[in-house]
């Protein structure tokens, strides 16, 4: 299994649930320059994946203000980060966070999660809570990870 950065985001998108591709698609030009897309292949097949913003994404533009003062404090945005159903359970998320700390391990993040079940993956993972937003009346989780200085 290799960890990498992709040049070609579309193999990634691929591979996620189509109301996913669907909020990204359409932006994608707009957002070639300022996302970088790292993977886990395993033989010729994307198994998982995520998107680094450096710029406000799609998803969270409903909050642009908020997410403009993180990527001016030098943040990055980790966003549709995704794992294969059938290769869930063998800890990829957290094998995909590390290798991006790895990579960069001076670079501090942010994210958002709407499902509140993942607070303790994200916990595990080094990210803290810091607040709630409200995107038409559905909360979601402001969670930061601070990269040791």
């Amino acid at each position: 299994m290799t960890f990498k950065l992709s040049e070609e985001v579309s193999g990634f998108f691929k591979i996620l649930p189509e109301d996913w591709q669907e909020a990204l698609l359409p932006f994608l030009e707009t957002y070639k320059k300022t996302i970088k897309c790292y993977v886990f292949i395993d033989g010729n097949q994307i198994i998982a994946g995520g998107l680094v913003f450096s710029t406000c994404p799609p998803d969270m533009l409903y909050a642009v203000e908020e997410a403009n003062s993180w990527f001016q404090k030098g943040y990055l945005y980790l966003g549709f980060i995704y794992v294969l159903e059938e290769k869930r359970g063998q800890n990829l998320g957290s094998l995909w966070l590390n290798e991006l700390k790895k990579i960069h391990p001076k670079q501090n993040y942010w994210l958002t999660i709407e499902d509140l079940n993942l607070d303790a993956f994200y916990v595990k993972n080094g990210f803290q809570p810091i607040k709630s937003l409200y995107n038409n009346g559905v909360e979601e989780k402001l969670y930061v990870f601070e990269a040791s200085s």
